[in-house]
């Protein structure tokens, strides 16, 4: 599924959070006049990367039973639920799900952490 497709997907634009509060992994909800849009923003290095907050096992959130998203090397997110593994950069499904998360297109503007088209 596009992150598109979701019904409260915002649009281009709307924005997300401060860069500053992006330390490792960022579990939030944007939401707009569509509903809640479930995000995860990540950090890494000078890399910033947002997917869709839906494991797609179960669509469940990543964090549905904690917080602890990040491997212990940094280098994959994992679904508290039922323990699949996603690479932190690219998304795709690295261990347990037939498929990777969900990409959210993002960019940086004055400080900001924006949607973008």
């Amino acid at each position: 599924m596009a992150w598109t497709d979701y019904s409260s997907a915002p649009a281009a634009g709307t924005p997300v959070c401060a860069l500053a509060q992006v330390q490792g992994v960022l579990s939030l909800s944007v939401t707009t006049d569509k509903g809640a849009f479930p995000m995860l923003v990540v950090r890494s290095g000078d890399d910033l990367r947002a997917y869709v907050n839906a494991c797609p096992h179960q669509y469940l959130p990543l964090d549905y039973r904690g917080d602890q998203l990040l491997s212990a090397d940094g280098t994959k997110l994992m679904c508290t639920a039922h323990g699949a593994r996603f690479d932190i950069l690219t998304g795709e499904a690295v261990e347990g799900a037939d498929c990777g998360l969900d990409p959210v297109p993002v960019a940086v503007a004055e400080g900001m952490v924006l949607i973008t088209g």
